[in-house]
């Protein structure tokens, strides 16, 4: 009697076990199954949102560039926070390249202008190639921009005449503000290579107005109408045979003997009257 009740007890207790078992696996799988659904539809809606995201940054560019100026301000405040001080991008501020980067010519030019006006030859590399790329641009010897650059500053790009003249060449900048527009404002003529642009610019008008360099020379240096110049014309074109000489003989499209006489083959403009003829001048 004993061992059938003992039986029966056994064999209870075993049938309850494989219950619990049975509902623990069936709770385990249930728990499974619902973590891989949440999860799934996550990624699905994670998926969802970067795809309207770029959906609406591209069709909204001003909302892009308005999240990539918060990104990159808060990457700079972090950046300042760790090492104390934000130095994003100073050697793309730096105006200034190797020499020995340039054609030997440049390179030439360079080094001997460095010599003579005590500039750093690295910051004068890029005025040397500046001023080749834009003078074959304007039909303009590019020695004899770089020869105004060393008679109206010294290469200083922070020069200031008392009559208002800045930067490099010395230009008008109240004269001649419209012509920094593009460039972000008259401040830009503490710019070095801004600066040039702009001087080019002027000085094509004042040679175009003249007929030819030397006269163009007395409309940049603001004596058109008088009759000297104070050897303003004979400084530059005198730094100009120098700056020619250490090309050498041919080394540019231009020579020395023509580019005193040569009248520069555009339409003259019209005659204007005296003091619109000095506005003109840039210094």
């Amino acid at each position: 009697m004993t061992a059938l009740v003992n039986s029966g007890l056994k064999s209870s207790l075993e049938s309850r076990l494989k219950s619990v078992r049975s509902s623990v696996a069936n709770i385990a799988d249930d728990i499974t199954q619902g973590f891989f659904e949440i999860t799934h539809n996550g990624f699905a809606l994670l998926g969802l949102a970067v795809v309207f995201a770029v959906i609406t940054l591209t069709a909204r560019p001003d909302l892009r560039q308005a999240g990539e100026s918060r990104l990159m301000a808060w990457l700079q405040e972090r950046q300042e926070a760790t090492i104390g001080f934000t130095e994003p991008a100073a050697i793309d501020r730096a105006t200034a390249a190797n020499p020995k980067d340039l054609p030997k010519q440049q390179a030439a030019v360079a080094y001997w202008l460095s010599r003579k006006y005590g500039v750093a030859p690295e910051p004068l590399s890029v005025l040397v190639s500046a001023a080749f790329e834009i003078g074959e641009k304007a039909k303009l010897d590019p020695t004899l921009i770089l020869a105004i650059m060393a008679i109206e500053s010294g290469f200083n790009p922070f020069a200031q005449s008392p009559v208002g003249a800045q930067g490099l060449m010395q230009v008008m900048t109240k004269v001649h503000h419209d012509k920094y527009d593009n460039f972000g404002g008259k401040l830009a003529a503490f710019d070095p290579v801004t600066n040039l642009r702009v001087g080019v610019k002027v000085l094509q008008e004042c040679i175009s107005r003249a007929g030819s360099i030397e006269g163009g020379l007395k409309y940049y240096v603001g004596a058109a109408n008088l009759e000297d110049d104070g050897g303003y014309a004979g400084k530059v074109m005198a730094e100009h045979a120098r700056l020619l000489a250490v090309v050498g003989s041919g080394a540019t499209p231009y020579h020395a003997g023509a580019a005193s006489t040569r009248a520069i083959p555009v339409k003259a403009a019209p005659a204007e009257s005296s003091d619109k003829a000095a506005e003109l001048a840039s210094s």
